[in-house]
């Protein structure tokens, strides 16, 4: 199967994910930000125990089953991809935001928190990290293959049920 292409690409979007948190986690945990440009663009960790904008707030078991289904819907819509020049960008997209619900799950499994730590200043924008720009980064990306792409007919693979 031509998919297995595509493990590097998420395996390294996983590990860059997990090594920054790894970073940010060891060099400032219970220490003080570090200002990339003064006044707009920080890194500070935070550990948060919802999903986006804190939302569900300390319902792990909720996140992660969700997630889950999320992930396993995801999956199973990637596979439907067909492997020509024509899909390589929705290949990547799908891939993209498998390795970010991936990088954000594996926080929730072992840690019971995701470590966050982008801040934008002045808007006091809510703390992300590098899964939540994949995750962001392929919807756009979705977003734009779908309206200006493609044509309805050329993604009806996604979601026909098959009838036997």
């Amino acid at each position: 199967m031509k998919k297995f292409i595509y493990l590097p690409f998420v395996a390294l979007l996983v590990c860059l994910d997990r090594f920054s948190k790894i970073w940010i986690e060891n060099n400032l945990k219970g220490k003080e930000n570090i200002r990339i440009i003064k006044n707009i663009f920080e890194l500070e960790y935070v550990e948060n125990t919802g999903a986006a904008f804190s939302s569900f707030s300390g319902q792990q078991g909720f996140l992660i089953g969700l997630t889950s289904i999320i992930l396993l819907v995801l999956i199973v819509l990637f596979l439907r991809i067909p492997d020509t020049k024509r899909y390589i960008g929705l290949n990547l997209s799908f891939a993209m935001l498998i390795s970010g619900a991936v990088g954000n799950m594996y926080d929730r499994i072992f840690k019971h928190y995701v470590v966050d730590f982008f801040y934008f200043v002045p808007i006091n924008f809510p703390r992300f990290n590098v899964a939540d720009v994949l995750i962001c980064v392929s919807v756009g990306l979705l977003i734009v293959l779908f309206m200006f792409v493609y044509k309805e007919e050329e993604t009806d693979f996604l979601f026909h049920i098959k009838k036997k």
